[in-house]
This record gives structure tokens, C-alpha cells and sequence, in this order.
């Protein structure tokens, strides 16, 4: 009978490819400028419009360390008016969700679809969390995020841009 040694464990693991060294609220601004009256006056849902735009930025020359930032804002006004005219600004979110990511083995053509498609889908969650959390907070309904399909937003920005060119 010959008793079987365990192996020894390799250093040869490959290194994950998207690293998430930390996330962070870069920036946060909660707006009600017509409280405490709003609470009052306001006899319907409001309407809540919400911009997302993503960007990435290297944080140092030389490294595969990057920064990406989800900016989303919401702008929640009055229901239009009788005469047409928009309704007042209920309140109004913006925030900079930001994660810092190391890209470890990743081809140079694929490093634009992960930092703007992949390191958003890992961000999207806890930013969705701190909007709704802080509308309610504010003392209105959650604002609730649906899911984003960020590799639809990332080529559509590609096809703007190559028409702008």
C-alpha cells in the first residue's frame, strides 16, 4: 500500500483579472429646496428623471489601477400643472459612486469594455442601495433603480462618438 503525498500548492494561480481594491462615495448631495412646505403641498408622486453616466480614469501612469465613477443623478419634480407648465423641483440626488479596480492580464483592446461594461455592473448595487436608501431617508418613496444593461449604454456611447468623428 503506498500512501499518497498532498501536493504542495502552486504559485502558478492565475490572477483574477478585475480586482476590486475599494468602493467609496466620492460625492453625495441631497437637495429639498422647498422643504419643510413640500411635505405638505405635495399631493401626488412626484416625476423622477435619472441621468447615469460612467467614467474611468487611470489613477497612475504606468499602472493597470483604475477609478470608475457612476454618476447618477435624479431630479424628482410636481406632476406638470394644468397649463402645461413643469411642476417645481422636489428634490434632487447626485452622487458619484466611485470603485477603484486593478486590471491584471487583461488585453489592451478589452480594457475599455471592462472598466466601462464589467467595473459598473460591480459598483451598480451599492449605488443603487445609497439612492434609494437616501430618497427614503429624505422623507420621500425610495428611489429604486432598475437594472442597466451597461453594455447597451457603453456601445451606444461608442456609435455617438464615432459619429461625432
Amino acid at each position: 500500500m503506498s500512501a499518497t503525498q498532498p501536493s504542495a500548492p502552486s504559485d502558478t494561480t492565475p490572477a483574477t483579472p478585475i480586482s476590486v481594491n475599494i468602493q467609496y462615495i466620492k460625492d453625495l448631495s441631497f437637495e429639498v429646496p422647498g422643504a419643510p412646505l413640500i411635505y405638505t403641498q405635495l399631493k401626488t408622486a412626484p416625476r423622477v428623471d435619472i441621468n447615469l453616466d460612467v467614467q474611468a480614469r487611470r489613477v497612475q501612469d504606468g499602472q493597470n489601477v483604475f477609478e470608475v465613477t457612476l454618476a447618477i443623478r435624479a431630479e424628482a419634480t410636481e406632476a406638470v400643472t394644468n397649463g402645461g407648465a413643469p411642476g417645481a423641483r422636489v428634490f434632487l440626488v447626485e452622487m458619484a459612486y466611485s470603485g477603484v479596480f486593478t486590471l491584471s492580464g487583461i488585453p489592451d483592446n478589452t480594457v475599455e469594455p471592462v472598466l466601462l461594461v464589467e467595473c459598473p455592473r460591480i459598483l451598480f448595487p451599492y449605488a443603487r442601495s445609497i439612492l434609494s436608501d437616501v430618497t427614503r431617508d429624505g422623507g420621500f418613496p425610495p428611489v429604486l433603480l432598475q437594472p442597466i444593461d451597461f453594455l447597451a449604454l457603453w456601445q451606444k456611447n461608442r456609435e455617438k462618438a464615432a459619429v461625432a468623428n
